[in-house]
This record gives structure tokens, C-alpha cells and sequence, in this order.
């Protein structure tokens, strides 16, 4: 998808996190600042946001028109069609026309199939772009609902941004663990701490590679940071690295030597590859590692450089099972053109990863690289 497409799409930003943590104070905020102007909020019920005084006329039940051109709906069937009657009512002029879509998961849910569903189904990529993930942590009590919920360990290591609320109600050696267990389950993702939901709008808005608006060079600056957020320590030698290659059970551990592996299973790495990688080949090995492994691979992100067109670097993104269309880009940025790839995982070890690569997609294994730290 080339930027010119990107800006014909509405963008649609998944704001996701577990129970009490500050999701629906943020939206309401969120709704009253101006880079939101012209947002649809697509949250459950109504009774769940504090909007009463913004509410200036309710057309019917399911959606709410506020002051500043905003419009609420709830979500009372499937996802796919509340967009697509959102798409149709607007230009109806039954609702007024609209720049992007906030969608506030409930706080149990797994935020992976909404991304599926704007990735995958054909009536919505014509309408709708992701513009990123937004995961809100509790400052207070978030270290024990990482331990006690794998779903809030999912909503955290998918996201594109993890805003951290109620930041002056914890202390601060409590949130200096909550941040710390945060960059070992994704330290890819930009972290920004909050108080009363006073997040910076800015910040929140293009938060992810499938926005489709970045340059190469601001998106290769992306892998660039994504490979030194994932890069072991120096003073770690392999060996070690091998032995703590099993979960840490500890939520409290900032022993770096554990890497980038904490509890759940949860696996963050990057591997660099040396030469050009044949798409075809390339392409195949994804769908192998979807079909087997899908359910586990949360997040996966690639810039690759391809044998067929080296002059373009081709950004390929998916969630679990499901990929974006890959997007190539006009050039490199840089004499630097090899291939970054960047994973999520749960319970898939890097070693499979590269075994599987060099099987399926014909690639020496010592081209393969980690990132220097």
C-alpha cells in the first residue's frame, strides 16, 4: 500500500487493556482533543464512559452524536458490520462524516481478532487502515495483573504504545518494576506513562507500521530501534543466554541476563539476514509458520530486502495467523539493505525460527544475525 492509499483509508486505532486500567477514562479524554475531532468511538455500552455531558443527541440506540462532531456507538453484534454500516450511514448523511475509528476492546478480550478482521476482510481494507495498538496498564496493580491474566500479558505484548495510568498513585519503586516488566514483554513499543488519561493525543495517533504512512527512512529508523530494543547485553556471553532461554517465573526480575523472555512464555527478538531473501521461498515459510504456529506468533514484523527487486525493501507485518498485503517501499534510505525481521512469540524460540528459515526459505543459518548491541 503506498502512502497516497493509506490517506483515502480511515484509520482505526485499537485501544485495549485489562479491567480498571484506565481505558475508558482515556477515551474520554482522548474524544475532547483535537487531533480526535471527527472520531468515531466504537466502545460496548454507553453506561461504561463517563460522556453524559457530552451527549447532545442520541438518534437512536446505537449511536450518540457528541459537541465536538464525535459519534459513540455500541457494539451490540459483529465488529465487521457496525464499521461497514458506519461507512454506508456517513455517506448517507445519516451520520456526520468521519476521519478515523477508536475501538475500546472490553477488558477481558483479546484484541487480535479486531486486527484480523481489518487485515484480512476484503470489505474493510477497502475502507479502513490500522492505524496501531494502544494497551493501557494500570500503574498500581499492573505488575499482579500481568501475573495473575494471560490475557492482559497478550494486550501488552502486541501493542504499539503501552500508556501507563495512574502513575501518581504508585510509588516509585513499584513503577519502575511495572516499566521494567513491560520492556521485557515488548520493548518495541513506546511506553507513556499517564495520569487521569492526560496522555498526549499526538502520541497516539500513527502509532504502528500499518498506519502506511511512514517514509523508508522513518520506517527503517523503526527496525533500527526495534533491533537494539531486542539486542542482548554486551556483557552477556551466549552460553548464559542459553541457560535462561526457559521462562522467568519472577515478575519482579530486571536481571538482564534473563533476556527478553519473562514468565508466559513470551519472546521478543529480532534476526538481521545478510543477503537478498527469494520471495517466493520467503513467502512460503510464512505460511508454514502460520498454519503450525500461529496461534502463538502474537506480533511479527519485516523489512526485507528481495532477491527479485533489491532496490525496494518490502515491510511485511501480521497478527498470529493473519498478515497486511506486504507494502513496498520507493527505496532504501541507506546503504544498509539488509533484511530485519522482528518477533513476538510466545512459547517459539528463536532457534526454530532460524532452523525453519533455513529449511523452507533456503537460508544459510550463518547469515542470520542478531542485532549489536
Amino acid at each position: 500500500m503506498s502512502a497516497a492509499n493509506a490517506d483515502l483509508l480511515r484509520p482505526v486505532t485499537v485501544l485495549t487493556g485489562f479491567l480498571g486500567s484506565g481505558k475508558t477514562t482515556t477515551l474520554a479524554r482522548l474524544l475532547k482533543a483535537p487531533e480526535f475531532a471527527g472520531t468515531v468511538a466504537i466502545i460496548n455500552e454507553f453506561g461504561e464512559i463517563g460522556l453524559d455531558h457530552l451527549l447532545i443527541e442520541t438518534s437512536e440506540e446505537r449511536f450518540a452524536l457528541l459537541d465536538n462532531g464525535c459519534v459513540c456507538c455500541t457494539v451490540r453484534d459483529d465488529l465487521v458490520e457496525t464499521l461497514l454500516r458506519l461507512v454506508a450511514r456517513a455517506a448517507a448523511g445519516e451520520l456526520p462524516d468521519f476521519r478515523r475509528v477508536v475501538v475500546e476492546t472490553t477488558g477481558l478480550a483479546d484484541p487480535a481478532p479486531i486486527l484480523h478482521a481489518l487485515m484480512a476482510e476484503p470489505r474493510l481494507t477497502d475502507a479502513y487502515r490500522i492505524d496501531g495498538v494502544v494497551t493501557t496498564v494500570d500503574a498500581v496493580n499492573g505488575l499482579a495483573t500481568l501475573k495473575a491474566h494471560q490475557e492482559a500479558v497478550k494486550q501488552a505484548a502486541i501493542a504499539d504504545r503501552l500508556l501507563v495510568t495512574k502513575t501518581d498513585l504508585a510509588a516509585a519503586d513499584e513503577l519502575a518494576r511495572l516499566l521494567s516488566r513491560l520492556s521485557q514483554l515488548n520493548p518495541t513499543a513506546t511506553v507513556i506513562p499517564s495520569r487521569e488519561g492526560d496522555a498526549p493525543a499526538a502520541a497516539l495517533i500513527g502509532v504502528g507500521l500499518e498506519a502506511g504512512r511512514g517514509g523508508p527512512g522513518e520506517i527503517v529508523d523503526w527496525f533500527e530501534r526495534a533491533a537494539r530494543a531486542t539486542a542482548p547485553p554486551r556483557f552477556r556471553a551466549e552460553a548464559h543466554d542459553t541457560v535462561h532461554d526457559t521462562a522467568c517465573g519472577d515478575p519482579r526480575c530486571t536481571n538482564p541476563g534473563h533476556g527478553r523472555r519473562h514468565g508466559e512464555g513470551i519472546s521478543t527478538f529480532s534476526i538481521i539476514i545478510d543477503d537478498p531473501l527469494e520471495w517466493g521461498a520467503f513467502r512460503r515459510w510464512l505460511e508454514y509458520l502460520a498454519m503450525l504456529k500461529g496461534e502463538d506468533l502474537l506480533r511479527f514484523k519485516g523489512l526485507i530486502q528481495i532477491a527479485e527487486r533489491p532496490d525496494t525493501p518490502i515491510v511485511v507485518h501480521g497478527v498470529q495467523h493473519v498478515f497486511h498485503p506486504p507494502r513496498e517501499l520507493t527505496a532504501w534510505p541507506s546503504a544498509d539493505r539488509r533484511t530485519r525481521l522482528v518477533f513476538i512469540t510466545r512459547n517459539i524460540s528463536r532457534s526454530l525460527i532460524e532452523n525453519t528459515l533455513s529449511k523452507f526459505a533456503a537460508i544459510d543459518v550463518a547469515r542470520m544475525h542478531r542485532p549489536a548491541a
